[in-house]
């Protein structure tokens, strides 16, 4: 414990007003005079920053595009880079299996559902991906169909009420069932609904997540997305229609609010889809961060608008149609009608991003720009038109009468929603083989198993070829899974007030410019007894989420006794810095907008401690040589994220958070992971593909690293981090520096221990223990 300290009687505790005269300030910076909570304005300005960051990105996305509009060839040719990356963005990355359509049935529920004078009614299934098939209904005209359409309805629509089969759409908005009647094969999937009856297990929890997200949420950290998923759906029926006879009649995908989104990146995706109809979603996406969680996609503005992802279609023909979606509110996201002047104006941007007349499309709305359908009249002929097919697109026919007994809409939404968890989790499985053929095998392939042999296992290999593979790991971490801000930092502009002193140290106040908007604040520790040009280690100690710089330093808080003060009463300079994650969802938001431009939560921190770095490196008495990190919890999180991006901090203390993160974050069969939790951050799109602890710890070689766990720390279970943790000291000792690494179980919980960390510090900053 530390002894009493007297806080500086001139100001007032962390913000309190002061004037310039008042300050105490370190030497060489400016008073700080700032009031107020400065975390608020701190995620007022990140805030600032990525909105203007999002306004940015339709001028800075077109340098990502090269579109050569002299033929249909070299354009679509010219684009496809861009039809590759968003295919990556959406998850649209697994092989599919090879095209089937089943029939299927039994005496009190057949195959054949209804029939009319014109066409048949089929429950069908196809397969999509191991362990994944679709399900719906297949209208089959009775004489050869005109064309081929998969309609898609809204998530909360069943394929029985867009055939009027069931009650719940209006007769004028069974799209299905009108191009049935006008002579089109139309295929009806189920989609993935809003209701949450299995987002969960009861076994441990069931959540209020609607269905979509409790896909989103592990899919997206496994590199695939809810959205990718129905895109394939969608695909693997368009590759039946390929492989029919007729596989030379036009294939056309139509869809109403989800069903539109997915139509619209199904026909962005894949050339053999002549025309689309997108109903109720097209628009401006610069606030697809208000839209709900489930509709988020990584870097989604960075190269990515409605206008954009419509010259992946172009030449081939789109119709949107200006409707309402229905209303959907919740606390991550909502659906609300556009404005038509912002329909229109993305609409009229396809032309500027190629030229008039290069693409058949047409934009429909009521008579005074009011919202029409969904599948009105006028939308449906000028959908069939570019199909080419020329028909008054009217319903002719009376209802279908479903001849099953019974059928149980949400059983089928369980088998739907269950085969994608399903797929979601063998990834999850397997994402650690995965992993080591993305990295270890590719920088290290003496180490693959294949080839380890029993001459070898007692050797020690050099690790300087390992460091020097890991750098492209390294921005590849930093640019493609967190992110980064391409913003130049601005001067440090450092400003400072005294706020503590002790017997030992004195404490000042920092704050310094990153960026427009955007700063770093923290609270610096300087021991009273250096002496003149000497030079001392630094130990960064960071707070948990919701915590503030002066809770790692007073308080005898239960999760941090004092640390840094603790450490400054050692001889240690030390520095707490605050993180972005105070607020709650707040922080939450600011990453879900980061997103959109390719970033996240971290691209801010990151920014944070590199301008803090480079800061403590100015100053007289830091041994820049030296500076280290330790954090618990969230700080133990940047532990892992920020020192093995930023090689400036010489090694780095995971406390209270090293994990199976994979496991943490997208398994639906464990208690501890953030699929049952209120933590809708966490997932990083393709994470768990790429980088889990052990794999981000390789990134710190050849500099130490430390985690400190207690036995009943409720973030993890001790086999999981033990199970992480044996690889990152099994590669440690096979390059030589086994001393470089250790690992501290201790009987406690959620908190910093103090013990063995200590001494680590002590050891590896070369300081002497008192």
């Amino acid at each position: 414990m530390i002894r009493t300290w007297m806080i500086c009687t001139l100001i007032l505790h962390m913000g309190a007003a002061a004037s310039d005269a008042q300050v105490r300030s370190l030497p060489g910076t400016q008073p700080l005079t700032w009031t107020g909570d400065l975390s608020e304005k701190m995620m007022d300005g990140a805030h600032r920053f990525v909105e203007r960051k999002i306004d940015e990105s339709i001028r800075t996305r077109q340098k990502y595009w090269k579109r050569d509009l002299s033929s249909r060839l070299a354009y679509e040719k010219s684009v496809e880079p861009n039809r590759s990356r968003f295919m990556m963005n959406i998850g649209v990355v697994d092989p599919r299996l090879p095209a089937r359509m089943e029939r299927f049935g039994d005496d009190n529920n057949p195959a054949l559902v209804a029939e009319m004078d014109t066409y048949q009614v089929y429950q069908v299934r196809w397969p999509v991906l191991e362990g994944v098939s679709g399900e719906g209904l297949l209208l089959q005209p009775k004489k050869s169909p005109l064309a081929q359409v998969v309609a898609l309805p809204d998530a909360d629509q069943t394929p029985e009420q867009t055939v009027g089969l069931a009650p719940g759409v209006a007769p004028e908005s069974q799209l299905a069932r009108r191009l049935a009647e006008n002579g089109f094969e139309v295929l009806v999937p189920v989609m993935i609904d809003r209701t949450t009856r299995w987002s969960g297990h009861p076994d441990i929890r069931m959540t209020d997540q609607p269905h979509r997200e409790w896909i989103y949420r592990q899919a997206f950290h496994m590199g695939r997305h809810v959205i990718g998923y129905e895109v394939q759906k969608v695909l693997a029926v368009v590759d039946w229609f390929k492989r029919k006879r007729d596989s030379n009649l036009k294939v056309g995908v139509a869809g109403y609010t989800e069903g539109g989104l997915i139509a619209f990146y199904a026909a962005a995706v894949d050339t053999r889809i002549d025309a689309a109809l997108v109903s109720g979603y097209f628009d401006s996406r610069q606030n697809v961060s208000s839209e709900p969680i489930y509709r988020n996609v990584w870097g989604l503005l960075r190269e990515f608008g409605d206008a954009e992802l419509a010259t992946l279609i172009a030449p081939r023909g789109l119709i949107v149609e200006y409707s309402n979606p229905p209303k959907v509110t919740g606390p991550k996201g909502e659906l609300k009608t556009p404005g038509f002047q912002s329909v229109k104006a993305e609409f009229d941007r396809i032309d500027r991003l190629t030229q008039s007349g290069f693409q058949p499309k047409e934009l429909v709305k009521g008579s005074s720009n009011d919202p029409v359908g969904p599948g009105s009249q006028q939308a449906l002929q000028q959908f069939a038109k570019l199909l080419g097919v020329n028909s008054p697109m009217s319903l002719t026919g009376n209802l279908p009468v479903d001849r099953r007994e019974s059928l149980d809409a949400g059983e089928r939404q369980k088998l739907q929603v269950r085969a994608l968890e399903n797929h979601v989790q063998k990834l999850v499985r397997n994402s650690e083989h995965v992993r080591d053929r993305f990295f270890l095998y590719k920088v290290a392939p003496e180490l693959a198993d294949e080839t380890w042999t029993k001459e070898l296992r007692h050797e020690t290999i050099a690790p300087q070829d390992f460091i020097e593979g890991s750098k492209w790991y390294r921005q590849y971490f930093w640019e493609e899974v967190l992110g980064k801000f391409d913003e130049p930092l601005l001067p440090f502009n450092p400003r400072t007030r005294q706020i503590y002193d002790t017997e030992k140290w004195a404490g000042y106040e920092v704050v310094l410019d990153v960026w427009p908007d955007v700063f770093a604040w923290g609270v610096l520790l300087v021991p009273k007894d250096l002496k003149p040009g000497e030079r001392r280690p630094v130990v960064v100690c960071q707070h948990e989420r919701g915590s503030l710089p002066k809770d790692v330093i007073e308080g005898n808080d239960a999760y941090y006794h004092n640390f840094a003060a603790r450490l400054a009463d050692r001889g240690f300079i030390t520095f707490a810095p605050h993180n972005l994650y105070r607020g709650e969802d707040r922080y939450r938001w600011l990453s879900r907008k980061a997103n959109g431009v390719r970033a996240s939560l971290f691209s801010f921190i990151i920014g944070q401690h590199d301008q803090l770095l480079r800061w403590l490196e100015t100053l007289p008495f830091v041994d820049s040589k030296r500076i280290a990190f330790y954090g618990l919890s969230y700080g133990g999180e940047t532990a892992v994220r920020v020192p093995t991006i930023l090689e400036r901090y010489c090694l780095s203390i995971c406390s209270g958070d090293f994990n199976n993160w994979t496991r943490k974050v997208a398994a639906t069969d464990q208690r501890f992971s953030f699929m049952y939790t209120i933590e809708w951050e966490m997932p990083y799109f393709n994470l768990g593909n790429t980088f889990d602890y052990a794999e981000m710890t390789y990134l710190m070689i050849p500099r130490p690293f430390m985690v400190e766990r207690g036995h009943h720390d409720h973030v993890g279970r001790d086999q999981w981090v033990a199970h992480e943790y044996a690889k990152v000291r099994w590669l440690y000792t096979q390059l030589g520096l086994a001393e470089k690494t250790e690992i501290e179980y201790f009987n406690g919980g959620h908190t910093i221990n103090g013990e063995g960390t200590f001494k680590f510090l002590h050891k590896h900053l070369n300081w002497p223990e008192p």
